[in-house]
């Protein structure tokens, strides 16, 4: 992705070297439960992470923070990250705009090493990038992308960051717009199985508007680029995920989607670029 010398966000909260020294202690049933959130990013934390989060406030702690020099490696990413999120700014406002669906709101985003505060409660790198709806704000661990490549087979490349990055913000799209808040109150009042399906439906809504941000910004793609995007999407799919953790695959237990539903919708999102198509409920649920 083209990137150098141009806009990057001000709305960037860089963490990175500041974190508590030694290790957030935590029983081994929790922390399998993380195993799982980390191979599935992108879930909204108000409504997944959350009470995992809880559980691990409990039984944690946290010693005296320390702080260091982030290398030039670790700089060089955080602009990367600050201009991605400047480009999600000019896009989402556009698109706003054009559909008349009021005024973009801006998120945050904290990037963070080890662990983090957010409004949503404390949360370990071990949760992978999340959004928390309480504070509108998006938080990440950089070396996420790292567990994605060696661990899960995904390409490197720096669009791989931009894609979760997008994911995220179409989390943050849902809360403006209210998706979020409809999913939550109807899982409420259904079974599992639905409920699961519903959560589904939204990340797979999430990963359209990556896309669609993706489309709006071609401009700045590079050769390669949609293709790392995809190989992220197909690395993080319930069915892939399951497959490598468990040996087999439980269709009723998805959350996310297959790897290529997640491909799928986000080539939807990037081939059309439309905003209205993103109808992954009906799709899903139907």
């Amino acid at each position: 992705m083209k990137w150098q010398g141009r806009r990057k966000s001000e709305n960037l909260d860089d963490r990175r070297g500041m974190g508590s020294k030694g290790k957030l202690v935590a029983g081994g049933g929790i922390v399998a439960v993380i195993v799982i959130l980390l191979q599935l990013f992108g879930g909204e934390t108000g409504q997944q992470i959350a009470p995992i989060i809880e559980q691990i406030n409990q039984g944690q702690q946290t010693q005296e923070v320390e702080q260091r020099e982030l290398t030039a490696q670790e700089k060089e990413v955080g602009d990367f990250v600050a201009t991605v999120l400047a480009d999600t700014e000019d896009i989402w406002n556009q698109v706003f705009r054009e559909n008349n669906l009021g005024n973009y709101k801006e998120p945050t985003m904290v990037l963070f090493s080890n662990a983090v505060r957010s409004g949503c409660g404390n949360a370990s790198s071990a949760s992978g990038p999340f959004y928390c709806p309480a504070d509108q704000k998006l938080y990440m661990d950089l070396t996420f992308f790292d567990e994605l490549k060696t661990r899960f087979g995904a390409q490197g490349g720096d669009f791989a960051i931009a894609y979760v990055t997008a994911h995220e913000i179409g989390h943050h799209i849902q809360t403006l717009v209210g998706t979020s808040q409809k999913v939550r109150k109807l899982q409420q009042q259904t079974n599992k199985v639905k409920a699961n399906k519903l959560s589904v439906a939204q990340e797979l809504q999430a990963d359209f508007y990556a896309g669609v941000w993706a489309h709006h910004n071609q401009k700045y793609l590079e050769a390669g680029d949609i293709e790392e995007a995809l190989s992220a999407a197909n690395a993080v799919g319930d069915d892939a995920i399951q497959r490598r953790v468990q040996g087999d695959v439980v269709p009723d237990s998805f959350t996310h989607g297959t790897s290529e539903q997640r491909m799928e919708w986000f080539m939807k999102g990037y081939n059309t670029g439309d905003i209205r198509l993103g109808d992954t409920f009906s799709a899903i649920l139907n």
